[in-house]
């Protein structure tokens, strides 16, 4: 991939920074780990030049099955084209999210794999997603239904850009898509990738310098141009205008009538997490959700390449909705999703859990004594009796480096030591939060417009000696939100209880020095806390390359000021979390 001057330091530099910072030992995740098992070799790629209605002429690699008659067809679509189909899935080539092609070779199905317009070998002017690139999945799919190896039925597969191809394949409802299953892809790049909480955020520049990375050094095939600028007309359209609204699939998820297996990741908050559980919501037909645990980007493709990742969960859905056979699938629950920070999957009947119970943990004013950072405030299981408790901070502090994060005692980075903290008491058994979360923040601004950027983590318990010497606890990133104070504006038709959705289309200032009540939408989790741990509130306005990767969001000239953080009588800021009852979590059964 290429990085260009800061952007590259600020992305090492958090890379190289992750282990001496994070030593907190992450347990086994509740699914198997991806294994590197060698995937069956599939067949040879046969070309093949489909013409669309307007001219153009997409081009796709064809596998087919080594058995004879008609077989059905695994669809995949993305800008990464097909000549770089022979790389191995390994962390450094991400754009590798097709699953073992031979695999599904090997069980009876055909697999095209197309470039989309104006990538790769296929004619046309790519346009991220556009209305015209929708069509074309339509056509596509109508194109393999018509051929005489092709038994009539086609099924969408892929993670990532290639999820996302099948949530806009199947608003198309072309006659002859089958079923999609989106791993880890999200429906609404605006909300969930571009603007997270109206906030500008670097990763289009750096996924656009990848997609042009992979199409003019192809491995094989000639050098490919790409000129129109995706990043460039991200950064011109700052709002939810037309331009998203036609490359958003989540406008039209409600005439999606065919199967739906909707596989998210926990480790993907901040991209495609939400869009895995809001398309599992908002899609009319028979649908199931799975969400796995994940750490983090490379081993969401990882899982995908593994082939036990296919036999256990997609071959049987699959099989079921192209070859009409009974598996497993059939007897998967409605919900199914990994507890993360145990070694356990749960099930539900619907999403968010029925059984969660809504707990508010206040904000409040005086010392937890468990973390050094700016203030170290308390959340409490009552609100403030008092009408004057506020806490503030002044921005960019003078002890951030590397983003928001600032060096500790020995030197390394202490990503708590320099933002706000509120903890809770702790934990006096288990505890599993599963579900959306929403703070309620009371805040003025020394500016006409501030930004939130919120994480939840799991602080764990330490020992006396270890505090008494100003060592940090150990904790870990259970989940994150966004929002632009001018972006407040709350759609009330698309919010769910304690999940606000926002408009992002009209942003109003605030008023420097007035209070205004935030309603700020914390991504959804499924997390156990373990007794003696503390749940940990952080509050900033700008994130790190240490701690969020390449999902950060660059620092602008605006954010210079303070911020008031209200916790009072008048004003009882809170989180709210979803807690699931301790008799059920203790029942809960091991992934076998």
């Amino acid at each position: 991939m290429r990085l260009d001057g800061s952007h590259a330091r600020q992305f090492f530099i958090g890379l190289l920074s992750l282990l001496p910072v994070f030593a907190f030992a992450q347990e086994a995740a509740a699914q198997e780990p991806a294994t590197k098992e060698s995937a069956p070799d599939r067949s040879p790629a046969r070309i093949v030049q489909i013409r669309m209605s307007d001219g153009a002429v997409i081009s796709a690699a064809l596998y087919m099955p080594k058995t004879p008659g008609p077989a059905p067809t695994l669809l995949a679509a993305s800008p990464y084209r097909f000549d770089n189909d022979g790389l191995p899935a390994v962390s450094i080539y991400p754009i590798q999210e097709l699953g073992p092609i031979g695999y599904y070779n090997q069980h009876g199905y055909a697999y095209l794999h197309m470039d989309v317009r104006g990538t790769g070998r296929s004619g046309g002017e790519y346009q991220y997603q556009s209305r015209r690139e929708q069509r074309d999945l339509y056509e596509v799919t109508e194109w393999i239904a018509k051929q005489p190896w092709s038994n009539g039925k086609v099924g969408g597969i892929g993670q990532s850009y290639y999820a996302r191809s099948q949530w806009f394949a199947a608003t198309q409802t072309p006659p002859h898509l089958a079923c999609i299953a989106p791993y880890d892809g999200h429906i609404d790049t605006y909300r969930q990738s571009a603007y997270t909480g109206g906030i500008p955020g670097a990763y289009p520049e750096f996924w656009w310098s990848t997609v042009r990375n992979y199409n003019q050094r192809p491995q094989t095939g000639p050098s490919k141009e790409v000129p129109w600028d995706y990043s460039l007309n991200t950064r011109r359209h700052p709002t939810y205008d037309a331009f998203w609204r036609e490359r958003s699939a989540a406008e039209n998820l409600h005439r999606v009538k065919i199967p739906v297996y909707s596989i998210g990741v926990w480790g993907k908050v901040d991209l495609h997490l939400n869009g895995n559980i809001l398309g599992f919501q908002r899609v009319a037909g028979p649908k199931k959700l799975l969400v796995l645990g994940g750490a983090d980007v490379n081993e969401a493709v990882a899982e995908f390449a593994s082939i036990k990742f296919h036999e256990r969960y997609l071959l049987p859905f699959y099989d079921w909705c192209l070859k009409g056979q009974q598996t497993a699938y059939q007897n998967e629950p409605t919900v199914k999703y990994a507890l993360v920070n145990s070694n356990r999957m749960e099930t539900a009947d619907a999403w968010p859990p029925k059984a969660a119970n809504y707990r508010s943990y206040y904000l409040a004013g005086g010392s937890s004594g468990s973390v050094t950072s700016l203030n170290d405030g308390l959340l409490t299981s009552e609100a403030s009796d008092s009408n004057s408790v506020k806490t503030a901070y002044t921005y960019p502090d003078a002890g951030w480096r590397n983003g928001v994060v600032g060096p500790g005692p020995d030197g390394r980075p202490d990503p708590a030591r320099r933002v706000l903290t509120f903890v809770t008491q702790p934990f006096d058994r288990d505890t599993e939060i599963t579900g959306p979360i929403k703070l309620v923040l009371y805040a003025a601004s020394t500016q006409p417009d501030t930004q939130f950027i919120i994480k939840i983590s799991d602080q764990s318990a330490q020992a006396e000696d270890e505090r008494s010497r100003g060592v940090q606890p150990r904790s870990r990133i259970v989940t994150k939100g966004w929002l632009l104070a001018s972006h407040r504006a709350i759609d009330a038709k698309q919010s769910l209880e304690n999940a606000p959705y926002y408009t992002h289309e009209n942003p109003q200032p605030i008023e420097p020095g007035k209070v205004y009540k935030f309603e700020i939408a914390v991504m959804p989790t499924a997390y156990l806390f373990k007794k003696g741990s503390r749940l940990r509130l952080e509050i900033s306005n700008g994130d790190s390359s240490v701690t969020d990767a390449i999902f950060t969001h660059p620092y602008s000239a605006r954010q210079n000021g303070t911020d008031t953080f209200f916790h009072s009588k008048d004003y009882p800021s809170q989180l709210i979390v979803p807690v699931l009852d301790a008799e059920r979590s203790a029942q809960a059964t091991p992934q076998k």
